[in-house]
């Protein structure tokens, strides 16, 4: 202990003597002149640049002031002056009790104001961006005073940077100083680095040298000098970018779940890629210790997911529909839901295109019917309406429609998250919590409303009603007639035949009967098993949660697009019926358009003498006109959840 005092004190006296010695040199120089003048950087390189130079501190420790010459000469400050920026130096030896202060930021402002006022930008572009940085420097974290030491910041620029040694953008020393960052943040940041260095990051950076290895300012960033604290829900958005620099096929599949996709949004509720693989500490994913490998892997999810089971393990976190080696029941489900969406597509709106076509060929021609064929119906019953729909079933109609519109507005919202509007829709609905309810609201409405069409379907049949019939010509249940009557449909739209007369239930309306079945089966389950996972998962295995969103989201895209297209079209768009049916709303329409559109109904009806049972007056004016403006209400909104589901579509087409 003695002999290490004693070599501390040698130290202390040589390094004396020295500078004695270089101030008597300067002393007999600068002697008989009035004011010394300011020194130049050979003589500061005097003292400074001798190896080990030093001098005490306050705290009695010796303070390094050795700045190696070669190194400051390759800098980009090895044009300026050491007094430029140590203004407080002004003669040698120094006076005492200064104030040692650099401003870093206010001479690169200066010298930026004095390139602009000479109209010298261009030659000092580099410059400017130094500006910017420090622009942004002064909002960021480290440019806030220090909560300990109210007087100082955070950090400031040369706690970061060497100011002697701060090489060009393009030299080898600023490249090979990039695997030393993690050691000059984590001087402020111990515990950090010490996590960082056992990860695989760190094991990159420290063992391999590997440039490319992620260090602090990778993560920490939209830009190194803005660098914010990562509980702003902001910057973790931005952190889990930042991954995707490196990671960026990882990053796309993780966009592609719902987690990625509340991110996207611009929403930070929902895990994010440090919160499954942590953070300064990350391991390789077959490595133990990591909390992704599949011996941690369920503990990692219960810090969301309290109640996780199993199943967890095995989900897909980074799954793909395009690998089929790796993720087959992705891939499966995924040409599935493609093939018949190509299919429904393909036939239905073929159908509907020729459908126009040959109604608005046959009316330029002359050859349609008139609306109205007074002449043919019985005077006794002019001006009536055939009573289709109750009360209850207008109800469930219009309750359905409601449902499905809020499904297709917050689904669609999250489905295309990275359309340009599902950002400002979002915010208006309130954010990914408020849309969640609204969504669940919607899903219950469209259960309640097929669990009610179905304990009265099960009431009509217990009782015998006249209404429902399982099988025969006013049955719901497709027949071999429906076959005949489309092959029928489509000879008229070539024009070679006529057209087919139809019964109380046309083909296509059987098919938006039957669709809401199958899409309550597809979209019911998968999202009942998305809503309640740790159920799910406790008798499933994990992809199945892949598979479950690729076909809700398939199958949702389907019933949207069909609705505001197909269902649109056969029930309000075609000429016939242009612009709205209303019957849906008022319950009736006029007995000679049902006679035309369900003229083997009527002719039964008539035959039979019970078509008086089902006539009633026109509906009132206030019950027409409201009845219009609710119809056009709900046209307009589906065109305009239509507009939007497209422009998803097509820019995940274009840029997925």
């Amino acid at each position: 202990m003695h002999r290490r005092t004693l070599t501390t004190l040698l130290n202390r006296l040589v390094l004396s003597l020295m500078l004695f010695a270089q101030v008597s040199i300067m002393n007999v120089v600068f002697a008989g002149e009035e004011a010394q003048p300011q020194p130049e950087n050979s003589t500061c390189l005097g003292c400074h640049g001798m190896e080990g130079f030093a001098m005490p501190a306050e705290d009695g420790a010796m303070r390094q002031l050795h700045v190696n010459k070669d190194g400051f000469n390759k800098s980009v400050h090895a044009g300026r002056r050491c007094v430029e920026c140590h203004k407080d130096i002004q003669e040698i030896p120094h006076r005492k009790n200064v104030e040692r202060k650099v401003g870093c930021v206010q001479c690169h402002r200066d010298l930026w104001d004095k390139a602009k006022q000479e109209g010298k930008t261009q030659e000092f572009e580099r410059l400017g961006v130094v500006v910017q940085q420090i622009d942004s420097y002064m909002g960021s974290v480290h440019a806030r005073p220090n909560i300990e030491d109210q007087s100082r910041t955070n950090a400031t620029c040369y706690n970061c940077h060497n100011a002697h040694y701060i090489f060009p953008k393009e030299s080898m020393e600023r490249v090979e100083r990039r695997l030393d960052i993690p050691n000059i943040c984590g001087t402020c940041h111990t515990a950090q680095k010490d996590a960082y260095l056992t990860s695989v990051h760190g094991n990159e950076v420290r063992q391999n040298g590997n440039l490319n290895a992620a260090v602090c300012i990778d993560c920490h960033m939209p830009t190194m000098h803005d660098i914010e604290s990562p509980k702003d829900p902001s910057i973790k958005l931005q952190i889990t970018h930042n991954c995707g620099n490196c990671h960026d096929k990882q990053l796309k599949t993780y966009m592609g779940t719902y987690h990625g996709q509340v991110n996207r949004l611009g929403y930070a509720h929902t895990a994010k890629c440090f919160d499954c693989h942590g953070s300064h500490a990350i391991k390789r994913v077959e490595n133990p210790e990591s909390s992704v490998h599949a011996n941690n892997r369920l503990q990692t999810c219960r810090k969301c997911h309290e109640n996780a089971t199993e199943g967890f393990i095995t989900f897909y976190p980074h799954g793909n529909t395009h690998d089929y080696e790796r993720y087959p029941s992705m891939w499966i489900a995924s040409k599935f839901m493609i093939a018949l969406l190509a299919g429904v597509f393909t036939f239905f709106w073929t159908h509907a295109a020729l459908w126009f076509y040959r109604e608005y060929k046959d009316r330029k021609e002359g050859k349609s019917r008139p609306h109205v064929e007074a002449d043919k119906i019985p005077e006794k019953y002019k001006g009536k309406h055939f009573q289709r729909f109750s009360l209850p079933w207008r109800i469930m109609h219009l309750l359905l429609a409601l449902g499905v519109m809020v499904l297709v507005l917050t689904g669609m919202t999250v489905l295309y998250a990275d359309s340009f509007w599902a950002p400002t829709v979002m915010k208006l609905i309130g954010g990914p919590e408020v849309a969640a309810v609204l969504h669940r609201i919607g899903a219950l409405t469209f259960i309640g409303v097929f669990v009610a069409h179905l304990l009265a379907i099960t009431y009509c049949i217990l009782r015998n009603c006249k209404t429902w019939t399982w099988f025969g010509s006013r049955s719901l249940l497709p027949n071999w007639q429906d076959f005949r009557d489309a092959a029928g449909m489509f000879r008229w739209f070539f024009g070679r035949g006529p057209r087919p007369v139809f019964d109380k239930w046309a083909y296509w309306e059987k098919f938006d009967y039957w669709a809401p079945f199958w899409g309550l089966t597809i979209v019911g389950v998968s999202g009942l098993m998305m809503w309640f996972p740790e159920i799910t998962a406790s008798f499933l295995p994990g992809w199945a949660f892949n598979v479950a969103t690729i076909v809700h989201g398939e199958e949702a895209f389907l019933a949207a697009v069909f609705l505001f297209t197909v269902h649109y079209f056969n029930s309000h768009f075609r000429p016939d019926k242009f612009p709205q049916d209303i019957s849906m709303f008022t319950g009736a329409i006029p007995l000679e358009e049902y006679k035309h559109e369900h003229k083997l109904e009527y002719e039964r009806l008539v035959k039979s003498g019970e078509l008086d049972k089902y006539l009633v007056d026109a509906p009132s004016t206030p019950m027409t006109t409201g009845s219009k403006i609710l119809g056009m209400t709900l046209i307009l909104a589906g065109l305009g959840l239509l507009a939007l589901v497209l422009l998803g579509f097509w820019g995940n087409v274009l840029y997925g």
